[in-house]
């Protein structure tokens, strides 16, 4: 499915909104938003191989004080480049401790991991891929698998934010992957068969593809009829009281503020329920991922134009100004609206 680019999308409107608006509708079920909000909801996965030992080492440092001051006073480039790390001489000897002890975890997971791999290969008779071996242990300093130092935050932090990065190419290039293999084994299929099998196969594969075409309505992704359609359907609420505040704070399930990647896909479940259904034999649960992530990624460049578009126009009009520069009236072409 391929999506059109949409100007001004209902997402950029519940944007704006949000900055001014504050409380609930009196017209809502508080009862309900209220119930909403204290489901507990488990953190989403990140993808990477090293989730479990990159949210433990998280939610250790944040325990210590210290260091849950620094985590939220730094900079995110002050991060990246690893002037957080610093910090972890200054946490507290029973968080240490723990960290030693996760590492020593994670040290452990990979070598059985890595052992189990070997095994299922064949033994000795397979070379072994030495530099995807050492990728597996980017995230920390294998040299040392009995302590949690400064190089291994350090390790972990760079790790994760260039995998994370990356994250969203690799899935659509592993789809890809699939895609071909799926196109490939359904033609190695169709050899075996004579020519009258053949043609059925082919006509039944012609009529899946159909039934899979045809679904409801789907919304364009961040708009308001979609997101109204989450409000209403899946958190339960009367679509005329709906609020873009009250929508942010039910779906920002962590409570850091921000809608990450995870939690924007997950508004996005309804819209792909009317297309994919996993008792279907014509639906894909695989290619609905894919779709999932089209979505997110749609979304999140219409966000962003738009903010370019809006810094665009005041740039060009501060620049038309007659106290700012004569400037005869033009804007220059770098400033002007895209």
């Amino acid at each position: 499915m391929c999506w059109s680019p949409a100007l001004l999308t209902g997402w950029v409107l519940l944007l704006v909104q949000l900055q001014h608006l504050q409380a609930v509708p009196i017209g809502i079920d508080k009862t309900k938003v209220k119930e909403a909000e204290k489901k507990p909801d488990e953190p989403p996965d990140t993808g990477l191989h090293y989730d479990r030992y990159l949210r433990e080492v998280i939610d250790f440092l944040e325990k210590d004080q210290h260091f849950r001051e620094k985590l939220h006073n730094t900079d995110m480039e002050d991060i990246k480049q690893g002037k957080l790390a610093q910090e972890l001489d200054f946490v507290s000897h029973h968080v240490r401790t723990k960290l030693d002890e996760l590492k020593r975890q994670e040290v452990n997971r990979l070598r059985t991991l890595l052992k189990a791999k070997h095994d299922l290969e064949g033994g000795n008779d397979i070379a072994v891929d030495h530099q995807a071996l050492l990728k597996q242990f980017e995230h920390l300093n294998h040299m040392n698998p009995h302590t949690f130092e400064v190089e291994d935050l350090d390790r972990l932090i760079k790790s994760a934010t260039s995998d994370l990065e990356n994250f969203d190419k690799e899935r659509h290039e592993e789809f890809k992957r699939y895609e071909m293999m799926k196109e490939h084994d359904r033609q190695e299929h169709l050899k075996t068969l004579d020519e009258e099998q053949r043609k059925k196969e082919e006509d039944h594969y012609e009529e899946m593809k159909k039934k899979h075409a045809d679904h409801p309505k789907v919304n364009h992704p961040g708009s308001q009829n979609q997101l109204k359609e989450v409000w209403e359907e899946a958190d339960g609420l009367d679509p005329e009281d709906f609020d873009p505040k009250t929508f942010f704070n039910l779906h920002d399930t962590n409570g850091d503020g921000f809608f990450d990647e995870q939690e924007l896909e997950a508004l996005f479940t309804k819209e792909l329920e009317k297309i994919y259904d996993p008792t279907n034999e014509e639906d894909d649960m695989v290619e609905m991922e894919e779709e999932r992530l089209r979505m997110r990624e749609h979304v999140m460049n219409e966000v962003i134009n738009f903010i370019l578009k809006v810094f665009s126009s005041f740039l060009c009009s501060y620049w038309l100004r007659p106290s700012f520069f004569p400037n005869k009236g033009r804007c220059p072409s770098i400033l002007r609206p895209l």
